[in-house]
């Protein structure tokens, strides 16, 4: 991988997560294995934990479980968290959707198509996906899917 690619990957990376995210999902390009298209684009980013993240044709990413957990050691709660609690954490942890009716508490910033981080209350991360509703309202809904989970932590 050029220097020019790892850079631009950081700083898509930190223009979706917000600061800090480029360093925090790729902290040394050495380690990272990353595939492309056959018109050259970055497309999956492997390291030996895992995929941390499909770089999709809208220039966003999508994570994996070894991304999910950098980002979940790199940021402060309640950043790109939804947390939930025991009662779904088997569901969930098997790669199904979080619903708003199990959620405890989640990241007001989250916004409708952001990739989210599905953690328990005790902290470990649970799944990845993607946010289906606000996050300053996903606690208060009492129907609906809060997150399309994308890979959990046991699939």
């Amino acid at each position: 991988m050029s220097d020019d690619e790892f850079r631009g990957l950081r700083r898509a990376a930190d223009y979706q997560f917000g600061g800090g995210g480029g360093t925090a999902l790729f902290a040394g390009s050495d380690a990272l294995d990353v595939t492309h298209t056959s018109s050259g684009r970055p497309r999956q980013i492997h390291t030996a934990d895992g995929r941390v993240a499909t770089y999709g044709d809208d220039g966003r990413f999508r994570l994996g479980l070894a991304g999910g957990s950098r980002l979940l050691d790199a940021f402060d709660a309640p950043r790109h968290r939804v947390v939930v609690g025991d009662e779904s954490e088997p569901f969930i942890r098997e790669g199904r959707n979080a619903f708003a009716k199990f959620v405890q508490s989640a990241d007001s910033a989250l916004r409708p198509g952001d990739e989210a981080l599905v953690v328990h209350a005790d902290g470990y991360l649970l799944a990845v996906g993607r946010a289906e509703l606000p996050g300053s309202g996903m606690d208060d809904f009492e129907t609906g899917m809060a997150v399309k989970v994308r890979q959990g932590a046991e699939d």
